[in-house]
């Protein structure tokens, strides 16, 4: 949403809506932007031009009284405000706390414009939820248990490696022209709670496999990749945001459905390039103690496959800090508890390659483990 854009909505039902949140009739009196000279209103007009980011000043009787209010909607900024899902999470966040602070001003209400042009209150939220349709399908993980555990592969599973591989070559060729954009999801990729600083965070003190200040070094280095990434924003294209085998479900042989998309509708092609293709290295280290067999075959099918689609050999000079952060992801304590020393260690060593690779080379993972 772009500064220029306004909304245009009738006053009959901003009347509405302050009568329904005041809990009694209201008469309108006056609306206008603050600082600017007060209008009586008609509620045969509708309020047009209203402008995102500007407060206007509402006047209005109710119940004998006379009240002011300021309504006021947030401008789309490059600074984590680009859509109207990252405005909504500050708005609440401003109705929740602004009562909380002495002296500070009190918000009656957070509500959302709708497209119809009324006005709705969500202010009495407890929590947000989301209604989904069902579809029908078997998590991909359970293929690749399938696959540790009888250490082979059948037609299907190659078939299926390449629907995976083809679905991303497709949502990537979508692209934007977007630099402040691919320059957030870079930021994001190191200092958003779900990412790596969030994840390095959530790591125990005093584990046996890692030390505080092996985190702090991947930390250190992990800015250093995004300086070199930031500059790359012709990159910037659709994605799915956390592509793993636990968010893909088939049926009918080779029937791909998606789950739970994440971190907004652009990124690094990168992102989930790794996100996947870190779980073949990841069952393969469980069964093998290196990238091999079935899981080997998988991992080179999937990436060929991908770079041939898409002609993407830049890649191969990007995706080290998407891998850093998978990687911090599998070898989490809280995320598999269960996971061997042995593992950990290996995708330790496999972090700190990746933060000192220039260009992967997909032949010599093995070599990333040492």
């Amino acid at each position: 949403m772009g500064e220029e854009e306004t909304v245009t909505f009738d006053l009959r039902r901003l009347r509405e809506y302050l009568s329904e949140t005041y809990k009694s009739e209201v008469d309108l009196v006056s609306v206008g932007e603050l600082g600017i000279e007060k209008k009586t209103v008609s509620l045969t007009e509708a309020v047009k031009g209203f402008g995102y980011g500007k407060p206007y000043l509402i006047e209005f009787n109710v119940n004998e009284k006379r009240k002011s209010v300021v309504l006021e909607t947030m401008r789309s900024n490059i600074f984590g405000h680009e859509f109207p899902y990252d405005r909504a999470q500050s708005l609440l966040m401003a109705h929740t706390l602004f009562s909380r602070l002495p002296r500070h001003s009190r918000s009656v209400d957070v509500g959302v414009f709708m497209k119809d042009g009324s006005l709705q209150s969500v202010g009495n939220y407890s929590e947000f939820f989301i209604l989904m349709e069902k579809i029908e399908g078997q998590e991909y993980y359970k293929d690749l248990e399938r696959i540790s555990e009888e250490k082979k592969l059948i037609n299907l599973d190659i078939e299926r490696c390449q629907v995976l591989s083809d679905y991303l070559a497709e949502i990537h060729r979508t692209r934007k022209d977007s630099p402040e954009l691919y320059r957030r999801r870079v930021r994001e990729l190191l200092g958003h709670g779900e990412c790596i600083m969030g994840l390095i965070d959530s790591y125990p003190s005093k584990l046996d496999f890692t030390s505080d200040e092996e985190l702090e070094s991947i930390e250190e280095k992990c800015v250093g990749w995004r300086w070199k990434l930031k500059k790359k924003t012709n990159r910037l294209c659709q994605v799915h945001g956390d592509y793993h085998p636990w968010n893909v479900l088939f049926k009918n042989r080779a029937e791909l459905s998606v789950l739970d998309r994440s971190r907004g509708e652009w990124g690094e092609p990168a992102d989930d390039v790794a996100a996947m293709t870190i779980n073949y290295l990841f069952f393969s280290l469980q069964t093998y103690g290196c990238l091999e067999g079935p899981f080997k075959v998988l991992y080179q099918k999937f990436l060929d496959n991908y770079i041939d689609k898409t002609g993407d050999q830049e890649i191969l000079r990007i995706i080290q800090p998407y891998y850093v952060w998978r990687a911090l992801v599998v070898a989490s304590p809280i995320w598999y508890p269960n996971l061997s020393y042995a593992v950990r260690k290996k995708l330790f060593k496999f972090i700190h390659n990746m933060l000192e690779l220039d260009k992967l080379n997909p032949d010599s993972i093995n070599s990333y483990l040492e």
